[in-house]
């Protein structure tokens, strides 16, 4: 029999199943959909996963393209079957060719995407389809096939503020990456076909963009040809969605519905000038990194530098040395022990057996051993250290010219071996920024010469790849086009 307490929960339970399944009319489709989320639930759980991204660091970094981005999505959105609702569009600091759209408006496109797209029609149209989602309520209908208990415990995180409804908002964004299905990114198009069109946009924009992604399919194939791979069956663009061709003849069929009334002429300047300089590939931003801290790209560690302090790299080890000439502090590398005896390492390693105030060092992730060896002959007492990164022993040594002032110059010792760790990924660098340039092609030019000049892997069919010319086709003289320029 069931405890009184225990039927309560599971009456609640029911009762809070009862009150939210309801069958409403999709305001897209027109059609009466069985949901197990109010429109508001639906929105603050889009908000709370909008906030987890944006803290994680995901916008990039271009207010101007930022706002060019939000005002055509803000255009594309009133005229589409939900313009009540707030939309937000954000450019994701991605290199990975994608959009998707979160529960509630919140709507966001990768920069990698934009660099294989020509013109604000086919940017309009890429934000038309993913508005398509919010309209049809796609990420509700998706999650209401899952299971009862998936939506209740994400709806009772967004009701209580449970630390765990950010997982639940994760999960969320994952899932709807990955993609909606066959029939939900067929009815995408066709909603985005229609509001490209009630906003003065030519909807055969959304064709163009599937001439992306069919010719994004074909160069995935001939890479995989030459490299003597398999073959995929599909773009890793948008894995789950529909094949290319179903989603072509779709929209095709949409399109044709629609006839060429109210649309307006588009500056083909506004897409060059947002998008020139914009980064290609992983080298988005510049590391970020601390002014007072030293880094070592190779090996991927750092350590913080004391005021009046200077590191140099010498042949054999780092040496950090005080201005003034009165300590320095020596960093080297050797094979780290295997038998984890820290303190019988550095006594070897610095040549002395006698260590003194020793004690385990666990920092970072990092274990090691630190201790003073003591004044010998000729010698002052000595800060010395090891710390152990993979197989890689870190051997710190420390010396103080004169041995009075060694109490107080210690503390800036230990605390520079004490600021030892690995670099953050945000702190490496990923080799020379690249970026998107655009540039009129000049007479007896061809993608052939052009991409002599660009250092890209491949060069030749990533510039046909990212201007439509893929796998063949010459711009004229006179042309735009897209290559990839190098910093320097």
């Amino acid at each position: 029999m069931l405890s009184t307490k225990r039927f309560v929960l599971l009456l609640g339970a029911a009762s809070l199943l009862a009150a939210l399944v309801n069958c409403a009319s999709n305001p897209a489709t027109g059609k009466l959909d069985v949901v197990l989320m109010s429109e508001s639930k639906e929105i603050e759980i889009g908000r709370k996963a909008h906030e987890e991204l944006i803290s994680d660091g995901a916008t990039y970094n271009d207010t101007a393209l930022q706002s060019y981005v939000n005002r055509i999505g803000q255009e594309l959105a009133k005229n589409s079957a939900r313009p009540d609702i707030e939309y937000t569009f954000t450019v994701v600091d991605e290199d990975s060719i994608n959009a998707f759209a979160l529960p509630g408006g919140y709507i966001y496109l990768y920069r990698g995407l934009l660099a294989y797209l020509d013109t604000e029609e086919e940017m309009a149209a890429v934000l038309a389809h993913e508005i398509g989602h919010v309209t049809a309520r796609h990420a509700v209908r998706q999650k209401t096939s899952a299971s009862t208990s998936e939506v209740l415990s994400t709806l009772a995180g967004v009701a209580t503020g449970n630390a765990d409804l950010y997982n639940a908002s994760r999960q969320y964004a994952t899932e709807i990456i990955r993609g909606y299905g066959r029939e939900m990114e067929l009815e995408a198009d066709g909603e985005g076909a229609e509001y490209l069109h009630a906003t003065g946009y030519d909807p055969n924009a959304m064709l163009d963009v599937i001439n992306v992604l069919k010719d994004l399919e074909t160069f995935q194939r001939d890479k995989a040809l030459a490299a003597g791979q398999r073959v995929p069956k599909q773009s890793s663009l948008y894995a789950t969605h529909p094949r290319n061709e179903l989603r072509y003849q779709e929209v095709i069929r949409v399109t044709g519905e629609l006839d060429a009334t109210g649309i307006l002429p588009v500056d083909p300047t506004a897409y060059r000038e947002a998008t020139q300089g914009l980064s290609y590939g992983k080298s988005s931003e510049p590391p970020e990194r601390e002014d007072d801290r030293f880094y070592h790209n190779k090996l991927g560690f750092t350590f913080a530098i004391p005021d009046g302090w200077t590191a140099e790299r010498g042949s054999r080890a780092i040496i950090t040395s005080a201005d003034d000439g009165s300590a320095r502090l020596a960093l080297g590398m050797s094979r780290a022990p295997k038998d984890g005896d820290y303190r019988s390492f550095l006594a070897s390693a610095v040549g002395e057996s006698a260590l003194n105030q020793g004690k385990a060092l666990e920092q970072a992730g990092l274990k090691g051993y630190t201790a003073i060896a003591p004044a010998g002959e000729g010698k002052s007492r000595r800060r010395v250290a090891v710390l152990q990164r993979g197989s890689i022993a870190y051997v710190f040594e420390g010396q103080v010219l004169d041995d009075g002032d060694f109490p107080k110059t210690d503390k800036e010792l230990t605390a520079l071996i004490s600021s030892f760790r690995p670099m953050k990924p945000e702190e490496r660098s990923a080799g020379p920024r690249q970026y998107i340039d655009w540039e009129q092609v000049k007479p007896g030019e061809t993608l052939a010469t052009i991409a002599r000049g660009v250092r890209l892997p491949n060069a030749e069919k990533e510039i046909r790849l990212m201007n439509g010319y893929y796998p063949r086709g010459e711009p004229r003289a006179g042309d735009w086009i897209k290559v990839v320029k190098t910093e320097t």
